[in-house]
């Protein structure tokens, strides 16, 4: 029984953890491939982390703005108010006396309020009950008052309504912050990849090293073979062992490079074991064309600038909006309609309530303010204008990015193709040059020589690799579509 549970055990950790190598290795490596560590890092890395907490921040944030425009209840009150003091107060003819007050109050008040967006009023239904306590008077005296219902408006005219402008303005935020945080996903696959190929190019090079060493050793252990037996002149030994002393050189700042990049690697996706890490080339590119045509309608449907633009003009005209509104000739109105009474007994407060009036108009009226009035209005205007011309600019620039990003997708993913070729022709030519130089048809300089072009031509394909990997990311954080599936990447929270 204990012997099918170990074994089961095993089994489990293998199937659970297909990312790490066999346990024949003296330490688990973890294998990752180009597309794992992109979701890697956009599912657990800490720049990831921070997008979704900044994204989560602006979801309660519009929350918050529309719940202005539902109805508000609140139930307020004092239970109780107590005050034993002098108070001053004026007589019928005028004089000053001081009185002890000796009483206590209290009152409980519920509200139902709502905005109303289109004037930028609000209209309000309270209800109110009081109580006050006198103990002053020779016998204790209670009496209480009572607000069964009234209607209050609040209406400003002719003024600023922010609510309206807040409700064309908001939205798009908020749009603002789901776009913008799609393109994070993709400037985190960007990132990704570049220390993916850093430390990539940091293994390949470590096996170059290695592979050169190796070579090295072997091929100088020859030289002073043939140099024994007069094959060869001191001068070619002597360029052997420097070329040995140089790849021990290589190796080490190789093996010292790999830790470095294997632990920025680790820290940008957000992992914390200490198992080392082995990742696998992606020589397979995807195949896909790009219409510059659908990429600029794409980045125009999806991208957040283009939101950004539509805000940013219609934030510079609420503020031409406001600066008349505020400026110019306002008023508002108050009114309020409602039933009241009192009574020495809580039984007969609400009995027969009388009705409660209120009305009021207020205004104000600029008559000489010395140009301050056309100055704020022409202070906004020229911001309009500013603002709609800079945007006018950053459209252009934008459809030029767009399209200049796309030609340069195309010749990047060409000389991916003319990379791998040149790697393979170098390999080829290094395997020849080194025979040819075994059997004394070479010399020295001319191994020296294929080596260096073979490991120059090794390293131009991965950077090559790494720049239409960075090109393809670009591309899709630039219209926020993806090519090779042919689908939006904008999906609404």
């Amino acid at each position: 029984m204990y012997k099918f549970l170990f074994v089961f055990l095993q089994l489990l950790v293998l199937v659970s953890a297909p990312v790490l190598a066999s346990a024949d290795d003296p330490l688990f490596t973890r294998v990752l491939s180009l597309n794992e560590a992109v979701e890697l890092a956009k599912t657990q890395s800490p720049q990831y982390r921070s997008a979704t907490v900044l994204l989560e921040n602006r979801q309660w944030q519009y929350r918050t703005f529309r719940s202005n425009f539902y109805p508000q209840l609140s139930l307020s009150g004092v239970l109780p108010e107590y005050n034993r003091t002098i108070d001053p107060r004026i007589t019928d003819n005028g004089s000053l006396i001081f009185i002890n007050t000796h009483n206590a109050n209290s009152y409980l008040q519920l509200s139902l309020g709502q905005e109303i967006g289109l004037t930028g009023g609000y209209i309000s239904i309270n209800s109110q009950i009081k109580r006050l306590d006198d103990f002053q008077a020779d016998a204790n005296q209670t009496r209480y008052s009572s607000i069964p219902a009234t209607i209050t408006l609040n209406q400003p005219i002719f003024g600023f309504n922010y609510r309206a402008w807040d409700r064309k303005i908001a939205p798009l935020r908020y749009e603002e912050a789901i776009r913008d945080y799609r393109e994070e996903m993709e400037i985190i696959s960007s990132a990704a990849t570049n220390h993916f190929f850093n430390l990539l190019l940091s293994q390949i090079s470590l096996q170059i090293a290695e592979k050169n060493v190796a070579n090295s050793d072997t091929l100088y252990k020859l030289s002073e073979s043939r140099f024994e037996a007069g094959e060869i002149q001191e001068n070619d030994l002597l360029q052997m062992e420097l070329t040995l002393l140089n790849s021990r050189q290589n190796l080490e700042q190789a093996i010292l490079d790999v830790e470095a990049n294997t632990l920025n690697l680790k820290v940008f996706l957000g992992i914390t074991d200490d198992y080392p890490i082995k990742l696998v080339t992606p020589y397979e590119i995807p195949i896909f064309e790009v219409d510059e045509k659908i990429a600029l309608d794409e980045a125009h449907k999806n991208r957040q600038r283009v939101i950004e633009f539509k805000r940013q003009i219609l934030e510079a005209e609420r503020g031409v909006a406001q600066a008349k509104g505020q400026s110019g000739f306002t008023a508002d109105l108050f009114a309020s309609f409602g039933l009241t009474q009192q009574a020495l007994e809580f039984q007969d407060v609400y009995n027969d309530p009388a009705r409660q009036q209120r009305a009021r108009i207020g205004f104000n009226i600029p008559i000489m303010d010395w140009g301050r009035t056309a100055s704020k209005i022409g202070t906004a205007t020229a911001n309009e204008t500013l603002v709609k011309g800079n945007v006018e600019q950053q459209r252009i620039n934008f459809d030029q990015e767009i399209y200049l990003n796309v030609k340069r997708f195309r010749v990047l993913r060409k000389q991916v193709i003319g990379a791998r070729r040149a790697d393979e022709i170098a390999e080829k030519r290094y395997n020849l040059t080194k025979e040819r130089y075994l059997q004394g048809k070479l010399g020295i300089l001319d191994l020296n020589f294929a080596t260096e072009e073979r490991d120059k031509a090794t390293r131009s394909f991965i950077s090559a690799l790494r720049s239409f990997w960075s090109a393809y990311y670009t591309l899709r954080r630039l219209t926020l579509y993806d090519f090779e599936h042919n689908m939006t990447l904008v999906v609404e929270y």
